[in-house]
């Protein structure tokens, strides 16, 4: 398919899918009978809370229990509205307390900067229990007068109102899916992957929580609001915790990430309650069954939405798997040939005469008694290479933590050009241009290559650019699942997508970890072309010696968190204290 069309499809099948569903709304509302219309509605109310729910829990990874307290916000909203018959009707009154609701969850994600986990679950839970105790002493406005919701002219019965609601969930479901297609849905999906790789890629993790709460919150004011307008006169019994956490447990279940996965929790909620009617069993069993479900869903680890996909994206998997991961850069093959029979990389060595990128002067972290660096001090110049090797447990990882802001106390002075970064979120350096990637796997495996790469990079980038990023380091094209790679892959991945957010110094901590020999080879080929390439500056912390002596003309040497030597590759390389250091190792180094 040629660009131009891949673009135009790309961009309008998401319309044409909505227009679809208001399509299939409109012979629903027509064809059903009068109950089931009811019952209609309340499936799409239901499916547009857990819209929201998936955002703050499947992207997101946090759990909020407190749902359908949301919903109870939105709806309170609309109530207080029709009292007081505020200018805008109903259309617009929804839409204030989807807004109402929003601000609410703002509040409630607070403590979700610092809480996780069962924590997290106990304090909205918590919120949830404390809300419905309220409603229940205040009442709605209007519940005790019988005062009824209003609904607009033109949906004034419940078939136009479920026309209605289709289109609200038809609107709802569309701004999800561009949400979770930008920046705020990679921010979602990287912060439940890894906190500190999202703050390493400039990415405020404060900001990626508190708008998943928010767009989750708003997502359930609207269902409240629509809730309203169905029974128009609302009550705090459908809005109790009990039904917040079958709500939740049923998202986890489906898988409600997933906009037809959502859909398809909506109808649940409904369906199982009716069929145990229809058979004559208590309703109240239903939460039984969903928690059966949900129970099942936690402990695998699955999810009904994902379990289907992962079946239809079997065979994609399988080309990516086979995709080129090694090939090298035009005339890169004589150069990663070289690596095993020099000992010194070839450099431009005008660009070391630049002025330092990076100045350590005296950086101290210590930890009780133990000081992990100690007084270590040395430069970077601007577009070269330096490798920071030593001994395990020689201080380079707490180094690069403390130069990277993620450990902020410490002594000593971290400039980048000539500021200083004292007091910096990593956050914030990253934006400066001080960019790293880690041992561990940071790369989140529910975005896609090219998804992930903008969100690392942080400016826009046309689809070429990425492509020239990925093929010169071998990987998996932009539409490739980051999920269907392996981890060495993926760390070639983030080394890319780093490389051409263009900081102005990028450490590398062991980033030929898990590949092969071939593999090691190319990225050494294309370590060396970075500087000149992309004028970042690289430092390399790895183990593996050929690679370092094959791409750092200049190295540092750190043995129990001191500075041992650092100058030029040869000279340290041929220190006898250095040689002594790495003992077992003196033999890589002759």
């Amino acid at each position: 398919m040629p660009l131009a069309d891949r673009f135009w499809f790309k961009t309008t099948w998401p319309f044409a899918v909505a227009v679809a569903g208001i399509g299939v709304g409109a012979i629903l509302s027509a064809a059903l009978p009068g109950y089931f219309v009811f019952l209609a509605i309340s499936a799409v109310v239901a499916a547009i809370a857990i819209l929201g729910l998936g955002i703050v829990t499947g992207s997101a990874g946090m759990i909020a229990l407190c749902q359908l307290t949301f919903a109870a916000v939105g709806a309170w909203i609309v109530s207080l509205l029709n009292v007081m018959q505020a200018p805008g009707g109903f259309i617009v009154w929804l839409a204030l307390g989807g807004i109402a609701a929003g601000l609410v969850g703002v509040i409630v994600g607070l403590p979700a900067l610092r809480l996780r986990g069962v924590n997290l679950a106990v304090v909205t839970l918590g919120f949830a229990a404390a809300a419905d105790v309220t409603l229940v002493q205040i009442q709605f406005p209007g519940s005790v007068d019988g005062t009824s919701i209003e609904r607009p002219s033109l949906f004034s019965n419940d078939r136009q109102f479920f026309f209605l609601s289709i289109v609200v969930l038809a609107v709802c479901a569309l701004g999800v899916f561009f949400l979770q297609r930008g920046r705020w849905g990679s921010s979602w999906k990287a912060v439940a992957f890894s906190e500190r790789g999202t703050a390493a890629a400039g990415q405020s993790v404060q900001v990626a929580k508190l708008t998943a709460f928010a767009v989750s919150a708003a997502l359930g004011g609207i269902a409240g609001g629509l809730l309203a307008g169905q029974v128009q006169l609302p009550f705090a019994s459908s809005f109790t915790p009990l039904q917040s956490l079958a709500l939740y447990v049923l998202a986890i279940m489906s898988g409600a990430h997933l906009i037809d996965m959502a859909i398809l929790g909506g109808i649940l909620w409904v369906l199982v309650p009716e069929l145990l009617k229809r058979w004559g069993i208590d309703q109240n069993w239903g939460f039984v069954v969903f928690g059966v479900l949900g129970v099942q869903a936690l402990t695998s680890g699955t999810n009904l939405g994902q379990t289907v996909r992962d079946l239809f994206w079997r065979r994609a998997d399988r080309k990516t798997a086979n995709a080129a991961l090694t090939a090298l850069p035009p005339d890169a093959a004589d150069d990663a040939t070289a690596i095993t029979t020099t000992t010194t990389a070839t450099v431009d060595h005008a660009a070391l005469s630049g002025e330092p990128v990076l100045t350590v002067e005296g950086l101290t972290v210590q930890f009780g008694s133990l000081k992990a660096n100690d007084d270590v001090s040395f430069q970077v110049p601007a577009a070269s290479i330096m490798g920071l090797i030593g001994p395990n447990g020689a201080g380079k990882s707490t180094f690069v933590d403390a130069i990277s802001g993620f450990l902020p106390k410490h002594g000593g002075r971290v400039l980048l050009g000539g500021r200083d970064l004292a007091g910096l979120s990593p956050t914030r350096r990253a934006r400066l241009g001080l960019r790293r990637t880690f041992q561990q796997d940071r790369v989140p495996p529910a975005l896609t290559v090219g998804a992930y790469v903008r969100f690392v990079a942080r400016r826009r980038l046309a689809a070429s650019d990425i492509d020239e990023v990925l093929e010169f380091f071998g990987c998996p094209s932009a539409r490739a699942r980051l999920s269907s790679v392996d981890v060495g892959t993926r760390r070639l991945v983030e080394v890319a997508a780093n490389v051409i957010a263009r900081p102005r110094l990028l450490i590398l901590d062991e980033p030929a970890a898990g590949l092969s020999h071939d593999e090691h080879l190319a990225l050494a080929a294309r370590l060396r072309e970075l500087p000149a390439r992309y004028g970042v500056a690289l430092i390399i912390i790895e183990h593996d010696l050929d690679l370092v002596r094959s791409v750092c003309p200049m190295l540092t040497v750190l043995d129990f968190g001191k500075v041992l030597a650092s100058g030029p590759q040869a000279d340290v390389l041929a220190n006898p204290d250095v040689v002594k250091a790495y003992m077992g190792e003196t033999e890589l180094l002759s």
